[in-house]
């Protein structure tokens, strides 16, 4: 073993207390600004499933005017929700493309009701719910409540 002489200087370097205290402030940092993140990520989830559903239902209120009152279940070429499909809101571009649910990470239309659709299970291919009722047609996203803004995973 080297002994240092007179002429010689240890390098500076970190103690393993100090890297200790350094370890510690960044893992109290951390459960400080995680928690913000994720909340800022469902509410982007919850900004876009609202701003999806209000896209979708003007839509359908405008192919409703078009064909004189039909919905577009009704469709003669296309229905909306057959075989799981957007029909005839894709097919004639009154929408894009086929809307897609982030949060239940789905696009596949499905008949059933609200209740259906918030208690959806996240990561099902059933993206979206749908029911006609009279001259109406009501769209919901799985897993997402509209009336109180919340995801099925909040309490």
């Amino acid at each position: 073993m080297r002994t240092p002489t007179a002429g010689t200087r240890r390098a500076p370097a970190f103690t393993l207390v100090e890297i200790l205290i350094v370890v510690v402030i960044l893992a109290i940092l951390a459960a400080i600004v995680i928690p913000q993140f994720v909340s800022a990520s469902i509410e982007a989830t919850k900004s876009s499933l609202h701003s999806q559903l209000k896209t979708i239902n003007d839509q359908i209120e405008i192919y409703r005017v078009n064909n004189v009152g039909r919905l577009p279940t009704q469709d003669p070429v296309a229905p909306f929700g057959q075989n799981g499909s957007w029909g005839a809101l894709v097919v004639v571009p009154y929408l894009k493309t086929t809307p897609f649910n982030m949060y239940a990470g789905g696009s596949v239309l499905a008949a059933g009701t609200s209740n259906d659709a918030y208690t959806a299970a996240k990561g099902s291919a059933t993206g979206w719910f749908y029911q006609e009722s009279g001259n109406r047609l009501f769209v919901w996203a799985a897993g997402y409540d509209e009336r109180n803004n919340k995801l099925s995973v909040e309490p």
